[in-house]
């Protein structure tokens, strides 16, 4: 008789498992994927707040406005930046004017002291107090700095 190779069905239950165990293992890897990308957006507008405030910055001391505590900068024909000490203000009219599509995507929360100003991303309605930065605005003695935290969206 002519013997029929393949697997059998021992063979097969074995591979199934194994591919199990691996599955998984390997899901709680790739399922974090979201808290991650909310986390680069953050860091990005990080990057992006550093760099507005530069501009401003740079706008402000041409102006000769750097040194003033409330001042502010036209950015383009029709808009401008409330600051403070050349930098963008932590308020509405200040750091959010300074970002093209801001309003988009952000949202500034109210905080208990004036310069400060935490953002968030509009989308998470129940991280809200876990995915956010925090933007404080500029002193006579400190620029303006903005700060993500290490666990933020996570």
């Amino acid at each position: 008789m002519k013997r029929q190779g393949g697997f059998t069905l021992i063979e097969l239950v074995v591979v199934i498992v194994i591919l199990g165990i691996l599955a998984v293992t390997a899901a709680p890897r790739f399922l974090n994927l979201q808290g991650d990308a909310r986390n680069a957006a953050l860091e990005g507008l990080a990057g992006a707040i550093n760099g507005a405030s530069s501009i401003v910055y740079a706008k402000s001391a041409i102006d000769g406005n750097e040194a003033k505590d409330s001042s502010s900068v036209k950015i383009n024909a029709t808009d401008s930046v409330d600051t403070a000490y050349g930098y963008p203000k932590a308020a509405t009219g200040g750091i959010d004017k300074a970002i093209e599509g801001f309003d988009a995507n952000w949202a500034i929360l109210p905080t208990s002291t004036a310069t400060v100003a935490n953002i968030t991303l509009t989308e998470i309605s129940g991280a809200a107090g876990t995915c956010f930065l925090t933007y404080t605005q500029a002193t006579s003695t400190a620029v303006a700095t903005v700060k993500v935290d290490t666990n933020a969206c996570k």
